[in-house]
């Protein structure tokens, strides 16, 4: 399977300057748990992540006054629609984070999660087991 398979095609872009506040409801309203924050400016991509509000906000840290400028990972891994989910999986844990922006080019197209992943895996997984069961 490829991540185009998996990946969300709902791409959340919001702007450096959005603040955590902003930046968790429009992510809560559309239950994401990441938003690609596009800096018109330098043409950066950088990815915020639910975890990365959650540690703001654990750090005592104002979620009114935060901005998605100072919390964004710039330093991102970038998938395209043709990796397979293997290589996908592969950054992830290499990296040590849970989504990966997918690119078309230069333009985002979407996200894939370890949650993404885990569900195109999962019945096929569920399904083999089941058949080697059976055959048993």
């Amino acid at each position: 399977m490829l991540v185009r398979d998996a990946m969300s095609t709902v791409v959340l872009t919001i702007g450096p300057a959005h603040t955590l506040r902003q930046a968790a409801c429009l992510m809560s309203a559309r239950r994401i748990g990441a938003a690609v924050v596009l800096d018109s400016d330098t043409w950066g991509l950088g990815i915020l992540t639910e975890r990365d509000i959650l540690n703001a906000i654990g750090a005592g840290l104002n979620p009114d006054v935060e901005t998605a400028h100072d919390h964004t990972t710039t330093d991102v891994v970038f998938a395209t629609p043709e990796w397979t989910l293997e290589d996908a999986a592969s950054a992830m844990v290499h990296g040590g984070f849970r989504h990966l922006i997918v690119l078309d080019g230069r333009d985002p197209v979407g996200i894939v999660s370890v949650r993404d992943i885990i569900r195109c895996w999962t019945p096929a997984r569920a399904t083999a087991g089941a058949q080697g069961a059976l055959a048993g």
